[in-house]
C-alpha cells in the first residue's frame, strides 16, 4: 500500500457529488486525500429545477454543456479531481405506467461491460475507499440504480483479471472497502425538523417526513458518521454552482447554517463492503486502512 490515501465517489450525474458527501470530500481533501468523482452520464435529460433558469433558450439547447460548464466549477470549488464515463442520461420517467427508457441510455448498457469502464478508473486511480448508492439508488431513478450495479461489479473486478483483462483495463487493483452514501436519512431529517421548530422557525422538511412511508423504504444502517460541519460552506457553494439543478432561494438552504453545524455536524454513510477490520461506529472512512497506509 502507498502512503497516499486515495478516495472515489461514483455519482450519477453531474450535481450528485454536490448534494452527497460533499462536505466529506472537501474535508478529505484538505487533510491530503486525493479525491476523484466519477460522473457516469453527463446529465444530458435532467429537467431545468432553478426556476429562475427554466425557458432560457440557450440551457435548453445546450444543456450537456452548460452542465459540463457547472461541472467545472463545483469541481474547483470542492478541490477534487473529475471524470467523465461517457454514459447518456437516462431521464426519469414519469406516468403509470411508466414510459420505456430512451435507446442507448446509460440504465440500459450491459451491466458487465459499463463496470468496465468504472474498471479502468479503479486500477488507473487505485483508491482504496469508494462511495456510491446502495440498491435504492438513494432514489429510485435509473441511473442512480445503475450506478450501484456497476459500482459494486466493479468493486470486486478491478482484482479479477479473468473477467477485466489486465492488457485491456490496466493492473490488477482491489480496492478495500465501499460505501453507499446515506445523507438523506431520516434521523437527521427528524433532528432538523425539531431543531427548526424549537427555534419558532417553518421547516422545509414538514412534507419530507410525513411522505417517508410513502417510498416503501427500509431503514438504513448507518455505520459511519464523518464530522465535517467545517467544509458546509464549500459544500453549498459547490451546489450552487450547479445553477439549472439548484435555486439558492430554495429549500435546500432553509437551515440556518449555525443550527445545521450544531444539531447535525456529519456526513453519514453505510459501509457496504469491507476487506479491512473496523469498529462500528466509525467516523472516518479510511478506519482500518489509515493506520496501514
Amino acid at each position: 500500500m502507498t502512503d497516499q490515501l486515495r478516495l472515489m465517489a461514483v455519482h450519477a450525474h453531474p450535481d450528485d457529488e454536490s448534494s452527497k458527501g460533499a462536505a466529506t470530500m472537501a474535508k478529505y481533501v484538505s487533510e491530503g486525500v486525493d479525491v476523484l468523482v466519477v460522473t457516469c452520464t453527463g446529465g444530458e435529460r435532467g429537467s431545468i429545477l432553478n426556476p429562475k433558469l427554466q425557458g432560457d433558450a440557450y440551457i435548453e439547447e445546450h444543456i450537456h454543456e452548460v452542465r459540463k460548464k457547472e461541472m467545472d466549477e463545483a469541481r474547483e470549488i470542492l478541490g477534487v479531481k473529475q471524470e467523465w464515463l461517457g454514459f447518456v442520461d437516462s431521464g426519469l420517467p414519469e406516468g403509470d405506467p411508466l414510459p420505456p427508457l430512451p435507446e442507448g441510455c446509460f440504465a440500459l448498457e450491459d451491466v458487465d461491460k459499463a463496470a468496465g469502464e468504472l474498471v479502468r478508473r479503479i486500477r488507473s486511480f487505485r483508491p482504496q475507499v469508494i462511495t456510491t448508492y446502495d440498491e435504492n439508488g438513494g432514489y429510485p431513478h435509473p441511473d442512480h440504480i445503475m450506478t450501484h450495479k456497476i459500482t459494486m461489479v466493479a468493486f470486486e473486478g478491478a482484482a479479477d483479471t479473468a473477467k477485466y483483462p489486465e492488457d485491456e483495463f490496466g493492473p490488477a487493483y482491489q480496492p478495500l472497502k465501499v460505501y453507499y452514501n446515506q445523507g438523506f436519512n431520516r434521523p437527521r431529517t427528524e433532528a432538523l425538523h425539531q431543531a427548526m421548530l424549537d427555534r419558532g422557525l417553518e421547516s422545509p422538511y414538514g412534507d419530507w417526513l410525513k411522505r417517508w412511508s410513502e417510498f416503501e423504504r427500509k431503514e438504513r444502517t448507518l455505520t459511519t458518521y464523518v464530522p465535517c460541519a467545517d467544509f458546509f460552506e464549500i459544500r453549498d457553494k459547490a451546489l450552487i454552482a450547479h445553477a439549472t439543478q439548484i435555486d439558492p432561494d430554495g429549500g435546500w438552504f432553509r437551515v440556518p447554517m449555525d443550527l445545521q453545524k450544531e444539531v447535525w455536524p456529519t456526513e453519514e454513510y453505510e459501509l457496504a463492503k469491507s476487506l479491512v477490520d473496523t469498529s462500528l461506529p466509525e467516523d472516518d472512512l479510511f478506519a482500518g486502512i489509515r493506520d496501514n497506509a
